[in-house]
């Protein structure tokens, strides 16, 4: 896999988790643990895809 295909698909993984993340953050029901483990996934890959665009 090229650099360029691993970060769309890093980028593209951001991005689910982001959606993931304002669902879960607008449904009474989610737990505040399970939006914190969504936020800190969605942390890592950005810190992930900007260490690899450098």
């Amino acid at each position: 896999m090229s650099l360029g295909s691993h970060l769309q698909e890093l980028k593209k993984k951001h991005a689910t988790l982001s959606e993931k993340v304002e669902q879960a953050q607008r449904s009474p029901a989610v737990d505040d643990l399970v939006v914190r483990e969504l936020k800190k996934e969605k942390l890592r890959l950005k810190e992930e895809i900007s260490r690899l665009a450098n």
